[in-house]
C-alpha cells in the first residue's frame, strides 16, 4: 500500500475540530450539547442541514429500509472469511463468541439464490449457469448462441476491469459461505484494544497527506500520546484550509464517516448484561460520550458525527442516480419466489423514487470536477485507495467485525463506482444486457445493507440525543 495523497484529507477533519471545538465549554452543558451542538444545520459545503436528512431518513426512509433488508435478497450474502490478511501475519483472533459468525447451512438459502451467478436479472443468472455448467463439463458447449458468449465474456471482462472499487471476495472459492444477516447482527463483542485500534490506524495512516515521522496516536481514546500528531495538525491549519473543499477531503470523510458509523452502531448495541440466563443489549451512554463527546474527544467527537451525515448524502446520491438500472424490466430482485421476488422490486423502487426526491442532493461536482484526463486520475486515486482499505477488512482479527467491515466497505466502494458511472448508466439499453455498466448480486447486497447501516445510525442519534438530554 502506497501512502499518498490521500491523508492530508485526514488531518484536515482533526484539525477543524481542535480549532474550533475546544475552549468555551461550560460546566453547565448536558451531555447532549457537548455530542451534538455542533452536529446542526449546514453541512459545511453541502447545501443540506442536519435536520433536514434527521426528518428525511427518521420517518420517511428508515421504516422502509428495513422491511427491504428483511427480505431474503438482502439478508444473504455471501463472504469468505478464511482470506489471509495481506499486510502482516500477527492478527491475534478474537476468542469470543459473541467475535463468531455462524454460516448458513445449504439448505437454508433458497435455490434462486444459490444457483445465481450474482449478475442482475433472472435471464443473466440463467445464462451464466449455462456457461458454467458447460466449464465444469470440461468442454466447449456449441449449443449456446453467439449472443450468449458475447454476454458471458462481456460480464467477465468487466468484473475484471478498473472499474470496482473493492477487492472483491472469490465468492467461487470452497470458503466461501453465506451468512444471514439477520443472524448476526452488528453489535458490540469486545473486540477492542490495540488489535482494533491498529485496524484504524492503518487504514488512516496510509491514506493521509503528513510528513511521515508524524504517527497517530494508536489508541485514539488516549490522552498524552496525540501532542506531536495534533501539534502538527494545528500548526498547519492555515495552510490546510486553503484546500478543504477539495475532493481529497472528501475520501478522509468517507473513511471517518464510515468510522464513526460503526461506533454508533456498536454504542447503540452494547452488551450490557451477560448471565446464564440471558443476554442484554442496549444504548451504552458512556461508550458514545468516549467517542463523541467534544470534550472528552478534545473537539473531534462532533465532527466525526458531521462526518457521518457526509457519508450519508454521499450514499444517498448515489441510490438516486442508480435509480435507471433498477427500473430496466429485466431487472429481478431474483430468489425463485416470483410474487415476493416482484413484491420486492416494487418496494425497492418506491424506496428509491422517494430518494430521488429529496430536495437537497449532495453535488459531487465540487469533489469530482474538472477536464477529462484529471478527472480520470480522481478516479484512480480513489479506486487505489479504496481497495486497499477494502483488502485491510481480511486482518480484522473479530469474524463478525470483519463481516461488517467487508460488506459496508464493498457498499461504499458500489457508491463510489456509481457516481463515477453516471454517463455509462444514462447510455444503458432500455433491455437486454449491459455490458458497460452493471451491479453483482453481491454489490447490490452490499449497497443497501451498507446504506442500512447508515440510515441506521442517523436514526439511533435521534436515541442518543434523547438519552444524553438530562446528562452533565
Amino acid at each position: 500500500m502506497g501512502r499518498g495523497w490521500g491523508f492530508l484529507i485526514g488531518l484536515l477533519g482533526a484539525v477543524w475540530l481542535l480549532s474550533s471545538g475546544r475552549g468555551g465549554q461550560q460546566s453547565s452543558e448536558t451531555a447532549a450539547q457537548r455530542c451534538f451542538c455542533q452536529v446542526s444545520g449546514y453541512l459545511d459545503d453541502c447545501t443540506c442541514d442536519v435536520e433536514t436528512i434527521d426528518r428525511f431518513n427518521n420517518y420517511r426512509l428508515f421504516p422502509r429500509l428495513q422491511k427491504l433488508l428483511e427480505s431474503d435478497y438482502f439478508r444473504y450474502y455471501k463472504v469468505n472469511l478464511k482470506r489471509p490478511c495481506p499486510f502482516w501475519n500477527d492478527i491475534s483472533q478474537c476468542g469470543r463468541r459473541d467475535c463468531a459468525v455462524k454460516p448458513c447451512q445449504s439448505d437454508e438459502v433458497p435455490d434462486g439464490i444459490k444457483s445465481a451467478s450474482y449478475k442482475y436479472s433472472e435471464e443473466a443468472n440463467n445464462l451464466l449457469e449455462e456457461c458454467e455448467q458447460a466449464e465444469r463439463l470440461g468442454a466447449v458447449d456449441e449449443s449456446l448462441s453467439e449472443e450468449t458468449q458475447k454476454a458471458v465474456l462481456q460480464w467477465t471482462k468487466h468484473d475484471d476491469s478498473s472499474d470496482n472499487f473493492c477487492e472483491a471476495d472469490d465468492i467461487q472459492s470452497p470458503d466461501a459461505e453465506y451468512v444471514d444477516l439477520l443472524l448476526n447482527p452488528e453489535r458490540y463483542t469486545g473486540y477492542k484494544g490495540p488489535d482494533a485500534w491498529k485496524i484504524w490506524n492503518v487504514i488512516y495512516e496510509e491514506n493521509c497527506f503528513k510528513p511521515q515521522t508524524i504517527k497517530r496516536p494508536l489508541n485514539p481514546l488516549a490522552s498524552g500520546q496525540e501532542n506531536t500528531f495534533y501539534s502538527w495538525l494545528e500548526g498547519n491549519w492555515k495552510f490546510l484550509n486553503k484546500i478543504f473543499f477539495s475532493f481529497k477531503i472528501a475520501f478522509y470523510r468517507l473513511i471517518s464517516g464510515l468510522h464513526a458509523s460503526i461506533n454508533v452502531h456498536l454504542s447503540a448495541r452494547y452488551l450490557l448484561q451477560d448471565t446464564w440466563l440471558e443476554k442484554k443489549w442496549g444504548h451504552n451512554i458512556t461508550e458514545f460520550q468516549q467517542r463523541f463527546d467534544g470534550i472528552l474527544t478534545e473537539g473531534e467527537g462532533p465532527r466525526r458525527l458531521k462526518n457521518l451525515y457526509f457519508l450519508y448524502l454521499i450514499e444517498l446520491r448515489a441510490l438516486s442516480k442508480v435509480l435507471p438500472f433498477f427500473e430496466r424490466p429485466d431487472f429481478q430482485l431474483f430468489t425463485g419466489n416470483k410474487i415476493q421476488d416482484a413484491e420486492n422490486k416494487m418496494l425497492l423502487l418506491e424506496i428509491l423514487h422517494e430518494i430521488k426526491s429529496f430536495p437537497l442532493h449532495f453535488d459531487e461536482n465540487s469533489f469530482f470536477a474538472g477536464d477529462k484526463k484529471e478527472a480520470h486520475k480522481l478516479k484512480e486515486d480513489f479506486r487505489l485507495h479504496f481497495r486497499n482499505i477494502s483488502r485491510i477488512m481480511d486482518c480484522v482479527g473479530c469474524f463478525k467485525c470483519r463481516l461488517w467491515g467487508k460488506l459496508q466497505t464493498q457498499g461504499l466502494g458500489t457508491a463510489l463506482k456509481i457516481l463515477f458511472s453516471e454517463k455509462l448508466i444514462a447510455n444503458m439499453p432500455e433491455s437486454g444486457p449491459s455490458y458497460e455498466f452493471h451491479l453483482t448480486r453481491q454489490e447490490i447486497v452490499s449497497l443497501f445493507n451498507a446504506f442500512g447501516r447508515i440510515s441506521t445510525s442517523v436514526k439511533e442519534l435521534e436515541n442518543f440525543r434523547n438519552l444524553l438530554q438530562n446528562i452533565h
